[in-house]
């Protein structure tokens, strides 16, 4: 098959934390690291390579911390945590990536941008939280929150976790910014953990102001793509592919799939809302919007995936 000209990857939340699950520093920049070997690897097949992640761990942390600190300093809302763990996970991803490229004899360098990301007011997400952060706790644990005001749902054996609002990305604010940096030939960091949230402040629109909100990553990691005019959405995870009857003895693999396969297997509740379905929904919007082709696959296998149709989930026009 052709290269794709441009490669929209979205980097799941695995890929910026521990194996255990850790968040610390330590754990954080060794994993990114992992990950930037393998984004580099794409960016040699020569593709234009725009590059988006998760921030759920790293923001559920904030807002922890926000809570034992009240007392002393005033607590910050979700989009300057979101634009804090952009900001973060930005530049440890361009550090490590920009090493990762020279190690490859490369001489491309990474930018990362601060995003924000259009949301309606009126969207019904704001009225009924339904987005996780965070990691998940114990219920007794989880009470003390839920008695501060913030819901939570039980996830079954893994415990608690909280929810919070979640609106549809609208469009990508800063995608002229990301394009000129990518046509200047960086690769770019952008979009961390869905954008930063931002509504229309005024009578004309243009202002702007963040909202108390996290929008889905892979949502807008394939608005992203498709504003961009990627050829490709790669939407990077822990599995090799999307899987059919997951949990059952008969549980499959799916490999090139159709959309309406694909929509067929999302109306019959195969992918959990909180895991999987995000992902499909975001491939599917990618693919019947205008993209050629979307991958869902683990990270050690996304510049097979870019490279050719025989690797992870394949979605195509």
């Amino acid at each position: 098959m052709t290269l794709p000209r441009r490669v929209v990857i979205a980097l799941g939340g695995n890929a910026m934390t521990g194996p255990d699950g850790s968040a610390t520093p330590g754990a954080q920049r060794d994993a990114i690291a992992g990950a930037a070997r393998h984004v580099a690897a794409v960016v040699a097949t020569g593709a234009e390579v725009v590059l988006t992640h998760g921030n759920g761990p790293q923001v559920g942390n904030l807002l922890v911390k926000n809570e034992l600190a009240a007392h002393e300093v005033p607590p910050v809302p979700l989009d300057w945590n979101v634009a804090q763990t952009q900001a973060t996970i930005g530049f440890t991803l361009a550090d490590e990536l920009d090493a990762a490229l020279a190690a490859l004899g490369s001489s491309k360098r990474t930018a990362a941008l601060v995003t924000r990301t259009l949301v309606d007011p009126a969207d019904p997400g704001f009225r009924t939280p339904t987005k996780p952060v965070g990691r998940h706790l114990p219920r007794e644990r989880a009470q003390h929150f839920i008695d501060l005001g913030q819901v939570w749902e039980d996830r079954g054996e893994r415990g608690w976790r909280r929810v919070v609002a979640s609106p549809e990305p609208l469009s990508v604010v800063d995608v002229p910014a990301v394009s000129a940096l990518s046509a200047a030939g960086f690769v770019v960091v952008c979009a961390g953990g869905g954008g930063v949230p931002v509504v229309g402040d005024g009578r004309d629109g243009a202002a702007l102001r963040g909202v108390e909100a996290v929008i889905d990553k892979d949502l807008t990691a394939a608005l992203l793509a498709r504003e961009l005019g990627a050829d490709t959405l790669v939407i990077a995870t822990d599995v090799p592919h999307v899987m059919v009857d997951f949990g059952r003895p008969d549980a499959r693999p799916l490999g090139r799939v159709t959309a309406p396969e694909l929509r067929a297997h999302a109306a019959a509740g195969q992918f959990a809302r909180g895991s999987m379905g995000p992902k499909v929904d975001a491939a599917l919007r990618f693919v019947q919007q205008g993209g050629d082709r979307a991958v869902i696959t683990s990270l050690e296998h996304i510049s097979d995936a870019v490279a050719g149709d025989d690797v992870g989930t394949v979605l195509t026009a």
